[in-house]
């Protein structure tokens, strides 16, 4: 297995990152953090649009080498993500926030949270994780080879079966699959090796005993890719949060939208965020 190094050397400067606005002015501030390998658009697109009918103020940026957003020069590095993502929301008006993380971006609104405690009033994270373990170091070292030897059909192929439930992915129409197994080298975010080699080292476990506002964490019961055991951890060492489950694979904005968008919006709603 390729060895994801222990220690990074230091981060390389971000560009300015491409940013989704939506909502109204003076709405509850709701900033957006996604999965590495996606997008505001793959991970959030039916999430915005909800939360800015329920008056929210949403901030989306999306990460080095997605979206729009340029690659950096080397390789990312927590506390500089999250400290960029977070800059995006002052610059854009909004001044405290909940933030919300899938995947990698639970450790990104983790770390923000940790970093700057006057800005995040309250955190929902999704399928998210810590700290690595010995399952997802393997599927990140598998995607690594990959898009290193430009085995873009087989990128495809493992983000499939890493990201969706052996139900939904065996229920899918050709046309669903054929799309789902693209082997279209630019359909994969610029930046997805920089992004996966990042939660191959991200470490937040020392973050969670001070976080201190409102939190949700939602498991994904089916997940291939980060074991719900991940989410069980942050709900239990984060101060009085709360825990849900999503009978799904690792995306269920994918698998099950309705209902994880009904638990974001009931627990926005509950506390006041």
């Amino acid at each position: 297995m390729t060895q994801i190094p222990a220690t990074r050397t230091p981060s390389a400067s971000l560009p300015r990152l491409s940013t989704t606005v939506a909502g109204p002015v003076g709405g509850p501030g709701v900033l957006l953090a996604h999965g590495a390998t996606g997008s505001v658009q793959d991970n959030y697109g039916t999430l915005i649009p909800a939360l800015t009918a329920t008056g929210h103020r949403v901030v989306a940026p999306d990460y080095p080498g997605s979206g729009q957003t340029p690659r950096a020069d080397g390789p990312l590095e927590l506390d500089a993500l999250a400290d960029a993502v977070v800059a995006e929301a002052v610059a854009a008006g909004v001044e405290r926030f909940t933030a919300i993380g899938f995947s990698m971006g639970t450790a990104v609104a983790v770390r923000a949270a940790a970093r700057h405690p006057e800005r995040v009033r309250g955190l929902i994270l999704t399928a998210g994780l810590a700290k690595a373990d010995t399952r997802a170091l393997v599927w990140l070292d598998l995607w690594l080879r990959l898009l290193d030897r430009g085995d873009y059909q087989g990128f495809a192929q493992a983000r499939a079966l890493s990201g969706l439930s052996p139900e939904h992915l065996g229920a899918l129409a050709p046309d669903e699959l054929a799309a789902v197994l693209d082997p279209d080298p630019t359909l994969p975010p610029a930046g997805s090796a920089e992004q996966a080699a990042l939660v191959g080292v991200l470490d937040t476990t020392a973050d969670l005993p001070g976080i201190a506002v409102p939190a949700l964490v939602i498991a994904t019961t089916l997940d291939g890719l980060l074991d719900p055991a991940h989410s069980r951890y942050l709900a239990e060492h984060i101060p009085g949060a709360q825990y849900a489950e999503v009978v799904s694979g690792h995306m269920p904005m994918v698998e099950r939208d309705a209902e994880w968008l009904a638990l974001i919006g009931d627990f926005l709603a509950a506390q006041g965020l």
